[in-house]
């Protein structure tokens, strides 16, 4: 697929994870996400939630998602994000862009700024990204992301 530059991803996107298998499958859908919004290059929101609130990364429990994915996935669960979602709020931006070398392409990447992971971005057309989220605790989770306007 396509590289694509930083600047290209300035804007808001709305998101969808593709089934893959992944533990987070469903996961963040079910939870209210919406997508990312990419202010500039230093300053952007990844993971913004119906109606539009900004969350922080670092504080969501990712390796007890990855671990327990039906747990994660539970109603309880659930209820419990949304009883939690003022303490999970981002004061700031969280994750920042750049261009990364990935699998023979230098292409826009979406760095959190505290968390072990890297968005790696690829062009499907002029609306449409393909996100590859890599980190150390799970195998890649594949994402679209369309352009709002």
């Amino acid at each position: 697929m396509p590289c694509i530059d930083t600047g290209d991803l300035i804007g808001s996107w709305r998101g969808a994870g593709l089934p893959t298998g992944h533990p987070l499958d469903g996961l963040l859908e079910r939870l209210g996400w919406r997508g990312k919004r990419f202010e500039s290059e230093d300053r952007v929101d990844p993971l913004i939630f119906e109606p539009g609130v900004r969350l922080d990364p670092a504080r969501l429990p990712m390796k007890t998602a990855l671990r327990w994915p039906r747990l994660a996935q539970s109603r309880l669960s659930r209820a419990g994000f949304v009883l939690l979602r003022p303490a999970l709020r981002a004061h700031g931006p969280a994750a920042h862009l750049a261009p990364i070398r990935f699998r023979g392409c230098t292409s826009a990447a979406m760095i959190y700024d505290r968390q072990p992971i890297t968005d790696h971005f690829r062009r499907i057309d002029a609306t449409r990204v393909l996100g590859l989220m890599q980190t150390r605790m799970a195998p890649p989770y594949f994402f679209l992301l369309r352009a709002e306007e």
